[in-house]
């Protein structure tokens, strides 16, 4: 995770349970064919995205957010992938993983857009940013020429492109990072989808230009009731933008909650060892006194554990850790974990400590 923008702004509260639920994934497994036999990189992912809200899916590198985004848009190659058989990406009453390549064609960027993690990569740098996003339009909606064009300078607008007939018409190459990241926002939102995918959508930013794209997503989102599906590796733009987290390690959620229970109240030890390892504002430090790291390493593909996959880096690790798989627990609506010895989330010590 990174440290380059500490949680500043109180965390938003978790919806109602009772909101309509506009994507459900269950028990998603997704692997790969290697050279070495099947390699899984996401086990058994369950989570549901409601209507309007903004659901953030943190972890290290390599936990299986990407993975996760890929499968539900179908982006992974399919000669190489391998999904669960009792794995559903279910958009309405739909299952996404059995679409044919047509089908989805015509969800991707039309019921779900995508905003992707490198914006000069994800453009194309021979055609107009103006030819880009007409493309989406071109094939999704019954606009002619001339309708298309407006509706494309339109979104530019909507995303506050300074000068946007003018950038209309111009490539990649001449409009700046944070640029790009609006066209691309507004390539997204153009076919005005149910549901937004951002996979590290600020990255490759700098700290002005991220909390421009942040405050611009949280605008767009009130404005346009747009759900959005947050992949990042940073809990500051979590604090800032969402609603609900799902914590991954391993290719697994090992936490589900609202942000404000998340930060305040963790459940999973992964997850309270994230948020000690953050850079406090206004904390002193005594010199050479570092922050708190997550000693070890995150197991390989091919070297999962028997029992819990946090369990050789958990300072609470017992036998039962290593022996045995945990299952998540619900200790509460919308308050999932997957640990044998859950923190509890209603006391200052955990039930280890206690014990």
């Amino acid at each position: 995770m990174t440290d380059s923008d500490t949680p500043t702004q109180t965390p938003t509260a978790a919806p109602a349970t009772s909101g309509r639920v506009v994507l459900s994934v269950r028990n998603l497994s997704t692997s790969f064919r290697t050279d070495h036999g099947l390699a899984t990189a996401v086990t058994d992912v369950s989570f549901d995205l409601y209507a309007g809200e903004a659901l953030g899916i943190v972890g290290e590198s390599g936990c299986g957010k990407s993975v996760t985004s890929k499968s539900i848009m179908r982006l992974l190659p399919e000669h190489n992938t391998r999904y669960g058989s009792n794995s559903e990406v279910l958009l309405g009453s739909d299952n996404l993983l059995k679409h044919t390549a047509r089908q989805m064609q015509e969800v991707r960027g039309n019921r779900i857009g995508m905003i992707f993690q490198e914006p000069m990569t994800a453009l194309n740098p021979v055609f107009t940013i103006g030819w880009q996003i007409d493309e989406a339009l071109k094939l999704h909606t019954s606009l002619d020429r001339h309708q298309r064009r407006q509706k494309g300078i339109e979104m530019l607008k909507m995303v506050d492109m300074p000068s946007a007939e003018r950038r209309y018409d111009e490539y990649p190459h001449q409009l700046s990072g944070g640029m790009r990241q609006r066209v691309l926002i507004a390539m997204a939102l153009c076919c005005e989808p149910e549901i937004l995918i951002a996979d590290e959508p600020t990255t490759a930013l700098d700290v002005t230009i991220q909390a421009q794209i942040l405050k611009l997503m949280n605008e767009l989102r009130a404005r346009t009731g747009t759900a959005v599906l947050l992949i990042t590796h940073d809990l500051g733009v979590v604090a800032q933008t969402c609603d609900r987290v799902v914590v991954m390690y391993a290719g697994q959620v090992v936490e589900t909650a609202g942000v404000s229970d998340l930060f305040h109240r963790p459940a999973h030890p992964y997850t309270s060892a994230l948020l000690k390892s953050i850079p406090q504002s206004g904390a002193r430090r005594t010199k050479g006194e570092r922050l708190p790291t997550i000693d070890g390493l995150v197991p390989g593909l091919f070297e999962m554990p028997t029992g819990c996959r946090f369990a050789d880096r958990c300072e609470f690790c017992e036998q039962k850790c290593r022996d045995e798989q945990p299952g998540v627990t619900s200790a509460q609506p919308d308050r999932n974990v997957r640990c044998h010895f859950p923190l509890n989330p209603d006391a200052s010590r955990s039930t280890h400590e206690s014990a």
